[in-house]
């Protein structure tokens, strides 16, 4: 069966905007999802370097970064109209997209969301 929808949810870290500063962006559970894939969409980068990676934390109150071994692929800086994905594979309740920004004046538009997957029961709501 071909049936993503069901088995998938996408839940929005960083909303779609334009930053000049750091974007910390919003937890997202994972409770009742084995998988997780952090997905950021840049627009048009303007200026300044915008430094993507995720986070996780087991109380969605204290983040730390994801260490490489709990990540798949990896993350460069942020360019206009480049998609990047990264999976997760830590064991942390939460996780949240952040971009470090350093010295932007206009910045760049991006989002990033966290798309849950395997589902403990589907079809996911």
């Amino acid at each position: 069966m071909r049936d993503l929808k069901n088995n998938i949810d996408l839940a929005p870290s960083i909303a779609p905007a334009t930053y000049n500063a750091d974007a910390d962006g919003t937890g997202v559970d994972l409770k009742g999802f084995m998988a997780a894939v952090i997905a950021f969409h840049p627009g048009t980068i303007t200026d300044g370097t915008h430094a993507p990676k995720i986070q996780e934390s087991d109380d969605d109150v204290t983040y730390t970064d994801v260490p490489a071994d709990d990540q798949e692929g990896t993350l460069s800086n942020l360019a206009t109209d480049t998609l990047q994905r990264v999976g997760y594979k830590g064991g942390k309740r939460y996780v949240k997209a952040f971009v470090t920004v350093t010295p932007g004046v206009t910045g760049g538009i991006y989002a990033a969301e966290v798309i849950r997957g395997l589902p403990a029961s589907a079809p996911v709501a």
